[in-house]
């Protein structure tokens, strides 16, 4: 009677796996992590440094799969910048389980130049432990100014399916904060 318990939850388990990911394939990106002991702090639970890379690494896992690895961004002469990243945490995460970061784009705006992408992090059950809403832009590696995408590596972004939430970004999106330098 335990075997079949255990059967059936695993069952049902998978069941929601694969209808989960059935439903958020075409609009989410996921990339699966294993804690170290290196990505734990002093509280013995993720480091905030080790979300912020957990994003990185997702985020160029997702170029890379459109095809933006670091030999077209250097035939291209960008990179990518990062404006912001606004963190949300849940739930803490401990080393010893896997966790899933996705990502989504949530905002671009029509030259490509800015985009938005938002991170969910999830515990070994699926739990929604973490958010980020990230907002960044391309710039020119010759130039060190802001650019807008090329045709075809434009084309290979507004072909991606985007987040239900997807809206069409401007400079002033950029400036919504309205955070400026301050001297000493």
């Amino acid at each position: 009677m335990q075997s079949y318990s255990w059967f059936s939850k695993t069952m049902v388990f998978l069941l929601f796996l694969c209808m989960h990911s059935k439903i958020n394939s075409k609009r989410m990106f996921i990339k699966d992590f294993e804690v170290r002991w290196s990505d734990v702090d002093a509280n013995r639970h993720l480091a905030n440094s080790a979300y912020i890379n957990f994003m990185s690494h997702t985020r160029m896992a997702y170029l890379m799969q459109l095809g933006f690895d670091h030999k077209v961004m250097a035939e291209h002469k960008i990179g990518p910048v990062v404006f912001y990243e606004h963190m949300y945490y849940f739930k803490e995460v401990f080393p010893g389980k896997p966790v899933k970061v996705s990502l989504e784009v949530a905002g671009m705006s029509e030259d490509g130049c800015f985009f938005e992408f938002h991170h969910n992090f999830y515990d070994s059950k699926g739990k929604n432990v973490a958010h980020c809403e990230m907002m960044g832009a391309w710039i020119s590696l010759e130039t060190r100014q802001l650019t807008p995408l090329s045709g075809e590596l434009l084309e290979r972004f507004m072909q991606e399916d985007k987040a239900d939430n997807f809206r069409i970004l401007t400079k002033a999106d950029t400036r919504k904060f309205a955070k400026r330098p301050k001297d000493l």
